[in-house]
């Protein structure tokens, strides 16, 4: 698809230039450390300073230090974008908007005016509720929704029109985890005459679990609210487009500053702060995720479990295609030297259906003791909810049925507290919900 950008790019930035971040052969955890964290020139600070000027002084007429107005561009949502386009490999453009629905609706607006978008049908809810509730009256956009994990090749074809603009997948999907084959996906996107653009909606596996940028998606977005700040006290979100598509990105940054919904430099400091150890966190989520994902699986009170890195999982060998080299390193590593012990982690969320119903559900919720009652994900600590009455509670009931969103799914957020701890969380809270058991503690042990 080829956009065309019609505005004046010498004032499209109010004179700020984004420079793209230079090739590094640096690994994950490096960059995340050290992409967008030069100290700073003035003082020496190793860590950069909070910039909160909404203004910057000028030499002269458009003579500056390569920013003018905080709208435009601050110092710590350029340090921000840096790093989000180092840690999403084949990324060479970060775009840092307020929240994760201020990205997806920026892109969808970029679409322009009766547009049509094809997306997965088991997508988040808020994008749900933009796509169906506002840009379908605000821009006349139609929206397919269609299940492109077990679609045919022809069928998904079908859904295509000629003024397809944008492939919208998710993948993990929320809450049910289905896993999208993103190269085949973005294969039928080429052949079609439309060429829509391929958006990867990654919040779940975050930049590193999954790059869908290698797979040949064209922009990748992410909730950073949830994995990359991931201590549950910011709200923002985030594009990120590969090289060649520098007018996209340069169209999308224009919409940023024109909207002005962008990100503060303070909770842009906080975000590039908490993604300093993402790699470290994602890797105590994905292996405690596994281990809460096989205890529930040998729970006689649990009807399924639901998490793409257990080995029985029916498309286990698309997670693992799908991983991003780094995470294929450290899951290959931890295979070798654990023995497999049926699966590999897969980021933090799991889903289950508890046996029984919306009854048996709100009991385990409100019977755990570490994982807290609440929406959203990804945060150090651990969260439970229950997708029919909460995060998807806004889809009519009979598109939740068709999706498996019934009252007995439960979703995980799996934390990076204590494995052990979380097992035996998880286990009590069943024995309460379902078999009704009173559990006692003594000495910091569990007793029914």
């Amino acid at each position: 698809m080829t956009v065309t950008v019609a505005i004046d790019s010498s004032n499209a930035l109010n004179g700020h230039s984004h420079k793209k971040p230079l090739p590094s052969v640096d690994g994950f955890g490096t960059l995340a450390i050290h992409a967008g964290s030069d100290p700073d020139p003035e003082t020496g600070a190793v860590i950069p300073p909070i910039s909160l000027s909404t203004t910057y002084k000028q030499n002269g007429v458009g003579i500056h230090k390569g920013f003018e107005y905080s709208r435009s561009g601050n110092p710590n949502r350029d340090a921000l974008e840096t790093m989000l386009a180092a840690l999403e490999a084949g990324g060479a453009y970060g775009i840092a908007f307020s929240s994760g629905s201020a990205t997806t609706a920026t892109i969808v607006q970029a679409m322009g005016p009766n547009a049509h978008v094809l997306s997965v049908n088991d997508v988040y809810g808020g994008t749900f509720r933009y796509l169906k509730r506002v840009a379908s009256e605000t821009q006349a956009l139609e929206v397919s929704f269609v299940d492109l994990e077990n679609k045919s090749d022809n069928a998904i074809l079908a859904a295509f029109q000629p003024n397809t603009k944008l492939v919208w997948i998710e993948s993990p999907t929320n809450p049910t985890l289905r896993l999208v084959d993103i190269p085949r996906i973005v294969s039928l996107a080429r052949s079609h005459p439309s060429r829509p653009l391929v958006v990867v909606d990654n919040t779940f596996l975050s930049p590193f679990y999954q790059s869908p940028l290698l797979l040949g998606a064209d922009i990748v977005v992410h909730s950073l609210t949830k994995y990359v700040n991931g201590h549950t006290d910011v709200v923002m979100g985030a594009a990120m487009l590969p090289a060649h598509h520098a007018p996209l990105a340069q169209r999308l940054r224009f919409f940023q500053n024109a909207h002005g919904a962008i990100p503060s430099p303070y909770d842009c400091w906080l975000v590039q702060r908490g993604a300093k150890t993402l790699h470290l966190r994602m890797k105590a989520h994905g292996i405690n995720a596994l281990r809460v994902a096989q205890a529930l699986q040998r729970s006689p009170l649990v009807e399924e479990v639901i998490y793409p890195g257990l080995a029985s999982h029916p498309r286990n060998a698309i997670a693992y295609r799908q991983l991003a080299p780094h995470a294929k390193t450290f899951v290959d590593a931890l295979q070798s030297e654990r023995g497999g012990e049926g699966g590999f982690p897969y980021s933090g969320m799991v889903s289950f259906r508890i046996r029984g119903g919306a009854k048996e559900a709100n009991a385990f919720l409100t019977a755990t003791r570490l994982f807290t009652l609440a929406e959203s994900l990804g945060g150090v600590e651990s969260l439970a909810e229950l997708p029919a009455q909460m995060t998807h509670g806004g889809i009519p009931e009979a598109e939740r049925a068709a999706l498996g969103i019934g009252e007995n799914l439960i979703r995980l957020s799996v934390g990076v507290e204590e494995m052990e701890d979380l097992v035996r969380d998880v286990e009590q809270a069943l024995e309460v919900a379902v078999r009704g058991n009173t559990v006692k503690r003594i000495n910091g042990g569990v007793h029914y």
